[in-house]
């Protein structure tokens, strides 16, 4: 049985919440539709190397995981914010939250 399917506002707002209550800065860069806008996260992580996320489903449980996009994981920022452009062109309702976190925190990790 697949997990329910939160609305993307509520999701963006628990992503800034976790942040917040670790002490880490985060910001929503784009707004999306409320219900069903696609997701990224760029965890900033200084010196222009930061690491673009989005969540997948994984095919034998169908549970939500949040992964790399681009598959060298830490990559350089322009080429993160390039990527995101390109997602906006094709859909401009996706959301953005921006994570400044020089270790690389993953909000949405299953062990935090």
């Amino acid at each position: 049985m697949s997990e329910p399917r939160l609305k993307a506002k509520v999701v963006v707002q628990s992503i800034v919440r976790r942040a917040a209550s670790r002490g880490v800065f985060a910001t929503v860069m784009h707004s999306g539709d409320d219900d069903a806008g696609a997701i990224f996260i760029k965890i900033v992580r200084g010196r222009n190397d930061c690491t673009l996320l989005a969540p997948s489903r994984r095919p034998e449980d169908d549970k939500v995981v949040w992964s790399s996009v681009l598959k060298d994981g830490v990559i350089d920022e322009m080429a993160a914010d390039e990527h995101i452009a390109r997602e906006r062109r094709i859909d401009p309702d996706l959301w953005l939250v921006e994570i400044e976190d020089r270790d690389g925190w993953n909000p949405m990790a299953e062990d935090d």
